[in-house]
This record gives C-alpha cells, structure tokens and sequence, in this order.
C-alpha cells in the first residue's frame, strides 16, 4: 500500500490508501534511515547464529541483570570471562543487548552517564582492601550501590590465583547495596583482567552507581586501568624513599588523586612528610585536564578520618569533568581503546591458531632458546608463514 521513490538522500513514501480523502507522504533523511535500520537490524542478526537454549539463557541473563538480581551479574561476568568461543558469542550478543539498555537510560538521564567509574592503584602494604571496605560502607550507608572488581595476580606456573581480596572484606561482601567480584589476570599485563571493561559495563546494568576497580600492585605497565574509568587513585603508605620512585614517574602521571593511607596514631608526621613531597612533585608534571589538578590527601581506612572529604573531592572531579565535555570525551576515547585492544588480543589467537603458523611455533621456540636464531629473525619467519597462509 506504499510507494517508495527516492531523490538525492532522501527517501519519499506515498501512501496509495485514501486517508480522509488525501494522500499522505512521509520524507526522511536516507541516512538517518540506514542508521536506524542498522541499529535495529545488528542485534537481531546476532541472535540467529544462536540456538534455543543459548537465545533463552541470554534473555534470562538479561532480563535478571537489569532487574539487579546478583546472580544473574554473577553467571554474566563468568560467562564473559570463558575463553570458549561459543560462550564468547554468546557473552557479546549479552553484551550487545546490556549496551543498547545502557544508552536509553543514559538519554533519560539527559546523556549524562549512569555510574562512576573509579580505579585504585598502590603497592602492596598500601589498605587497599581496607581502604575500599571502609570507602564501600561509607557509600552504601548513602543509598549508593557499589560493585568492587579486585583483580589478583595469577600465578604464572599453575595459573591459579588466591582471590583473597572478598575475605578481607567481611563487613562490605555482607551488604545487600555492594557487590564484590574477585577476578584471576591470567597473565593479563596492566593489572586488570582482558574482561574487566566488559564486568564494569555488566555491573552499571545492573544497577550499580559506583564501581570500583582493585588493579594489582603498582608497577610501569599498569596504564591500562586509566583507560577504563573515569578517575584514577593512586592509594600510598606512609613511607619513603627508594621504593617509591619507581612510581614517580609512572602511575603518579595518571592519577587524578593521590591518597597517603595509613595517616594514625605514629604514622600521621611521616605521612605529613610524604604529603608534601608529592605536592611538589605533582607540580612539575604536564597538567592532562583543563579544569582538574591532582590533589594529594591524608587518608585513615583504619579510624575512617578523611575518607568522606575524599568522597567529595571524587565528586568534585566528576562534576567538574562532567561540565566541561572531558569526561564524556574521555569515555568515547576509551571505547576506541577498548575495542583495539579486543582485536590485538583476537588477532593474537588467529595468528596461533592458524594452520601455517602452529606447527612451527613450537620448533622456532626451540631455536630461539638455543641460540640457533634470533627472536627477530624467529618472528619474521612467522610472520611471513601467516602471510603466505592467507
């Protein structure tokens, strides 16, 4: 009952119906009209590779998250971190649909973002676990939701890992407001797990307002967490000297707050003292935002001394970044991030996988140990047996 011509970019249906005697046409922008079809059309697409069984787990998964059931967050964040490729479609048509939610609550929170996202750093000894369970119940007491995501290191002999941060954590992991995820790296350098944005977008459908992200240790390859949230605390003790210069130059140039845990009893005039050097060395550093500069606070997880004034420094920086576009730009630069660092990791898989490439893996690794060739010339060998593969 439609006619449908089209001039230029647009698009004019005729209606061939009488309607009150007059013929009605609708015009729309061509454009407009292939994003909307794509929008709706990809999901869909998505979903037919699946069968009955796995189409009813993501909607139960779905349908159980958004209604902010812990369980269901629980079975999704496993299901992301399954290194089977089946379960890894079935996690991204998941993911797919969790997105699609999250950017119609974001458009009725006037495009401002749902949740904030908050990543803490520090070398061991620092408080972070009891930095975080006195910083959670502070904020749970406040009607937020909080989800904590603490990674630990995994062993690089049997893979394992102790997952100790949620026993450290009795009086938080008991809050029906908070939620703590423990997760292995599996040799994932940065000190964040290769899933970890996928966790942090799974919990903020769930409801949760705050999210939390524990990375290991302090160390020069732990940029990759800055690229996942939306502040950055760097969590120090009171101490000095040679062991923390590593950090100086490194971590420091990314966090947007440095916080002297520890700062009681004996402790508050080193803590003083620590205070005012990275004062002064936070001066001499690049300023990355126009409208924030990092602050250095003395902080006591113990006594809970400072922690609400650091609470409102976090907002402060938020508001701020919120204001100005930074934070919203910030986000879109990381999405980009995210997704190159998702093909560097498939391409990775592809490249060891890959028939002409496999079998001579293992003798190039031997020549390599023997001397035999160099691991220049053991890569470009690879590398030219997977372009002739293809």
């Amino acid at each position: 009952n439609f006619h449908f011509t089209s001039r230029a970019d647009f698009l004019c249906i005729e209606s061939l119906m009488p309607v009150h005697q007059d013929r009605t046409k609708w015009i729309c922008s061509l454009n407009s009209l292939r994003r909307e079809l794509c929008q709706q059309v990809a999901p869909d697409q998505q979903i037919e590779g699946l069968s009955d069984r796995e189409q009813r787990l993501v909607d139960r998964l779905y349908s159980g998250l958004i209604q902010g059931h812990r369980a269901c967050l629980a079975e999704a964040i496993t299901l992301v971190e399954s290194t089977q490729s089946r379960k890894k479609k079935i996690a991204q048509v998941l993911l797919q649909k969790v997105l699609s939610y999250h950017r119609e609550q974001e458009k009725l929170n006037q495009g401002k973002p749902l949740a904030f996202r908050v990543g803490l750093s520090g070398p061991p000894g620092a408080g972070k676990s009891t930095f975080i369970e006195c910083f959670g119940k502070m904020l749970t007491e406040r009607k937020y939701k909080v989800s904590v995501l603490a990674v630990d290191p995994s062993s690089s002999t049997s893979g394992g890992s102790l997952l100790g941060d949620k026993t450290r954590m009795t009086e938080l992991s008991r809050d029906m407001n908070a939620y703590i995820r423990p997760s292995p790296t599996r040799g994932t350098l940065g000190g964040v797990t290769r899933t970890t944005n996928e966790a942090i977008l799974l919990c903020e459908g769930g409801g949760y307002n705050v999210v939390l992200v524990e990375t290991v240790g302090v160390g020069q390859s732990e940029f990759a967490v800055a690229d996942m949230v939306d502040i950055f605390i760097l969590l120090l003790p009171p101490a000095g000297g040679d062991e923390l210069q590593g950090i100086k130059r490194g971590i420091i140039e990314m966090a947007d707050l440095v916080a002297i845990n520890k700062a009681d009893g004996d402790l508050v005039v080193p803590a003083r003292r620590i205070q005012a050097e990275y004062v002064s060395a936070m001066k001499l550093l690049r300023k990355r935002s126009k409208v924030w500069r990092p602050k250095v606070m003395r902080i006591s997880a113990k006594t809970g001394e400072g922690i609400s004034d650091m609470w409102d420094k976090m907002t402060e920086f938020r508001d701020l970044m919120l204001t100005s576009g930074e934070l919203i730009a910030k986000r879109r630069k990381q999405q980009k991030v995210w997704m190159w660092n998702l093909i560097q990791e498939n391409m990775l898989e592809h490249f060891r996988s890959h028939l002409a490439v496999k079998d001579k893996i293992p003798l190039l690794e031997e020549k390599v140990l023997s001397g035999v060739l160099s691991p220049g010339l053991a890569a470009d060998l690879l590398l030219k047996a997977f372009k002739d593969g293809l």
